[in-house]
């Protein structure tokens, strides 16, 4: 079966352990998406140079500080697949490592302890290129796309808009900058305008405040490569947080 791409706003580590809105769309995708395995690309592997893994039960990175201890213990172990990370490594057009000292970060486990809490989907993790121009990122989840063609459900977990330094708890209202900046972004991509969300940068002032470190928007450039300008596209939580953050999530199918 054809799998959809997927991007996640996956926002705060304590919504592995919330239920939400947002949690409660995570939930619901599982129980619709039935894959034969996961390539996950969370922002938080955000390396030089591009790297897959290939263990075969993938460690838990608890890659946060100050949360409750409910969370550290939340331990969400599943397998890998070396035949997907084989099929990464045969399919990506650029240089690419097996790198087995990370694991499974907050930004894979905090969405898919909701999608499949049943443990039972393997995981494999691309990292983020840090050194990568956003085109060369495109290009790689473009080589990626065959893989929705024999089960795999590709996830993005980043946010559109992340910036914490700039972050409001005590007014969560969005800074005008993260409304505008999100909402370029969604209409880019529901007119299938995906040159233009490579280009985000053209956005100016807007977009260095909403994309002041490229960790988290990156994975939504691999989505968009692996994606077909003809799927359809579902929009859902399309909401902020704290002020300088979006949750803003999309399915390509």
């Amino acid at each position: 079966m054809r799998m959809p791409v997927l991007f996640v706003g996956h926002g705060s580590p304590m919504n592995a352990i919330e239920d939400n809105s947002f949690t409660q769309e995570w939930r619901a995708l599982g129980r619709k998406l039935k894959p034969k395995a996961v390539l996950m690309v969370s922002a938080h592997w955000f390396t030089r140079g591009l790297f897959t893994q290939d263990a075969a039960e993938p460690e838990v990175v608890n890659d946060m500080y100050g949360f409750p201890e409910e969370l550290y213990r939340l331990n969400y172990r599943v397998r890998g697949s070396a035949e997907l990370t084989d099929r990464v490594l045969a399919s990506v057009n650029r240089p690419l490592e097996i790198r087995n000292d990370w694991g499974l970060d907050h930004g894979a486990w905090s969405v898919l302890v909701h999608m499949y809490p049943d443990r039972d989907v393997p995981v494999v993790q691309l990292s983020v290129d840090a050194g990568a121009a956003p085109d060369e990122l495109f290009a790689v989840g473009r080589d990626l796309r065959d893989l929705r063609n024999r089960g795999i459900l590709i996830i993005g977990s980043g946010n559109v808009v992340h910036n914490l330094r700039l972050a409001s708890f005590d007014d969560p209202a969005p800074y005008e900058w993260n409304t505008r900046f999100d909402a370029a972004i969604r209409d880019w991509i529901l007119g299938a305008d995906f040159e233009s969300v490579v280009r985000y940068a053209d956005l100016g002032e807007d977009a260095r405040l909403a994309v002041p470190s490229t960790d988290h928007f990156d994975p939504l450039l691999y989505v968009l490569g692996a994606a077909e300008p003809s799927d359809g596209v579902r929009v859902f939580n399309e909401a902020s947080e704290f002020g300088s953050l979006s949750m803003t999530s999309y399915l390509f199918e």
